[in-house]
C-alpha cells in the first residue's frame, strides 16, 4: 500500500500510476492510495488504509479496543484521533470518524504497529480504556465495561496504569468503582 506522493518520490509519475491502474497492475483504494491487486489482506486492513489517508492520526476509541482484541464490536467507521486544528481527510475509501483531541493528548501512550507493511499509530490499552469512559465520546457503557473486564482478565494493563490514564483523562470517578470491583474479583 502506498500513497501517490510516496510513489512519486520513488520516481514514478502520476501518468504511470494511472496507466498501471487502467491495466489492472495496481488497485486504487481511495484517492491517492494504491495497492497491488493480488495482495493478501490483513484483518486490520482498514486501519492500514486509514493510516495512509491520515498520516498524523492515531487509531482510538472502539477501533483501538478492537485492534487490541478487547471487544468484538466493530464500529461502522474507523475512529481516528487528530489535533484540534489538523486537516481531516474526507472522501472515498474506508469510512472514518474523526475525533478531535488536544495536541498534547496525541503524543502520549501511542503505540506503533505494522499492518500490511504500513506503520499505524494506536493508543495503548490503558489509554483506549480511559478514553471510552469519557461521556462526550459517546461509547456505550456496556462496550467500555466489557473491554475493561477483558483487559483486567488478560492482564493487558495493570490497575495502576488504568488508574493513571483515567485520572489523566478526567474519568477516574467514573471508572474507579468498576476497576475496584474487577481488582477485588481477582
Amino acid at each position: 500500500m502506498a500513497r501517490l506522493a510516496e510513489l512519486r518520490a520513488e520516481g514514478i509519475t502520476a501518468a504511470t500510476v494511472s496507466r498501471l491502474e487502467r491495466k489492472g497492475a495496481i488497485a486504487r483504494l481511495s484517492r491517492g492510495i494504491y495497492q497491488l491487486p493480488d495482495v493478501a489482506l490483513d484483518q486490520h486492513h482498514s486501519l492500514a488504509e486509514v493510516a495512509k489517508r491520515v498520516p498524523k492520526g492515531v487509531i482510538c476509541l472502539v477501533s483501538a479496543l478492537a485492534f487490541h482484541g478487547l471487544t468484538d464490536q466493530m464500529p461502522r467507521r474507523v475512529q481516528v484521533a487528530i489535533g484540534r486544528k489538523s486537516w481531516a481527510s474526507r472522501g472515498e475509501g474506508t469510512p472514518l470518524q474523526v475525533v478531535r483531541y488536544a495536541d498534547d493528548r496525541l503524543v502520549n501512550d501511542v503505540e506503533v504497529h505494522e499492518v500490511e507493511g504500513v506503520a499505524i499509530q494506536v493508543f495503548s490499552v490503558a489509554r483506549s480504556l480511559a478514553d471510552v469512559f469519557e461521556p462526550r465520546r459517546r461509547v456505550s457503557r456496556e462496550v467500555a465495561l466489557q473491554a475493561l473486564r477483558e483487559a483486567v482478565r488478560r492482564r493487558m494493563a495493570t490497575p495502576a496504569e488504568l488508574a493513571a490514564q483515567a485520572q489523566a483523562a478526567g474519568v477516574w470517578r467514573v471508572m474507579a468503582p468498576y476497576l475496584e470491583a474487577l481488582s477485588l474479583d481477582g
